[in-house]
């Protein structure tokens, strides 16, 4: 049981950065990317092919991050330039990845075993949290910079940051990248930690971050940009221990993991809808207890 939730909790961090990806679309930009499925995979493809070709594991892991650079770009530039919808750019850029990623790695499948990996000479928790804990500080910081903050305002209201004269085509360009620089940093060090890439490894990993955000910020809020990354890194890991302790029940087949990830984001994404209405029921039954209290009081003064 134990070394199942540390097993959970090491793949959670390493889905981490996924998430964060996930985080800037979804919540910073509002943008419904579906890149992620197939950016994720070019990471993991770049990586394998590098590493089995006996380049540096951190050298692989950059041009993975450059990889997904490139895809978010290439995404960012149908919807801006081209004037296709966002999520139809997604989808497109999603589709022509998964003959690049197959040009990439030559095969459906590139076996890392015996290679070395970042994970072959420190312990694998070790490193994923050191790398985690980088980035999510760097991205704090960047998101409070000049461009961070147009970023965010393209998000919230590019009619208004348009009118202060910023170029929200160029933001959302550079916000897709960096979204799917980081999804493509994950997919590489998923691949050199499970020991392989497949061309299928990215298929239901939109669904997944989404989950990991909406489940961190429902249970740890957001009410600030420290607290809202560290929610999505969180909900990565809630997540993975949630499928894990799952997976133990008897007649769940591992089969059923895509079954229990919709289970789960339905569950994250009707729960807040639920304790709205209850407080707000409850707000008002108490308001309505006033109101009938304060009348009683009005006619008892009245009759004196």
């Amino acid at each position: 049981m134990l070394s199942s939730l540390i097993g959970a909790t090491e793949l959670g961090l390493l889905y981490a950065l996924m998430a964060l990806g996930v985080y800037i679309t979804f919540r910073i930009l509002d943008f419904p990317d579906l890149t992620v499925d197939g950016s994720f995979t070019t990471g993991g493809a770049i990586a394998a092919i590098m590493i089995a070709n006996g380049y540096s594991p951190l050298l692989a892991c950059l041009a993975a991050f450059v990889g997904g650079l490139a895809a978010g770009a290439c995404t960012g530039l149908l919807h801006t330039k081209g004037k296709i919808n966002g999520l139809l750019s997604g989808i497109l850029m999603m589709i022509a990845l998964y003959s690049i990623n197959m040009r990439i790695m030559g095969k459906p499948n590139i076996s890392l075993l015996g290679e070395d990996t970042l994970f072959s000479s420190v312990s694998p928790i070790t490193i994923v949290l050191i790398i985690v804990i980088v980035f999510k500080l760097l991205l704090d910081a960047f998101l409070h910079t000049d461009l961070g903050l147009a970023l965010r305002a393209t998000g919230d209201n590019a009619r208004m940051i348009r009118s202060f004269g910023a170029n929200t085509h160029n933001t959302t360009i550079f916000g897709l990248s960096l979204s799917n620089g980081l999804v493509a940093l994950s997919g590489a060090l998923i691949a050199q930690q499970s020991g392989f890439a497949d061309i299928s490894m990215g298929i239901g990993m939109i669904v997944i971050g989404l989950a990991s955000v909406i489940i961190g910020e429902a249970i740890f809020g957001a009410r600030s940009v420290f607290q809202a990354t560290l929610a999505a890194v969180l909900g990565s890991i809630i997540y993975r221990i949630v499928v894990a302790l799952a997976l133990r029940i008897e007649w769940l087949n591992a089969s059923d993991l895509k079954l229990i990830t919709a289970i789960i984001v339905i569950i994250a994404l009707v729960l807040p809808s639920i304790q709205r209405s209850i407080k707000q029921k409850a707000l008002t039954k108490r308001r309505t207890a006033e109101l009938i209290a304060s009348s009683a009081q009005m006619n008892r003064g009245g009759e004196r």
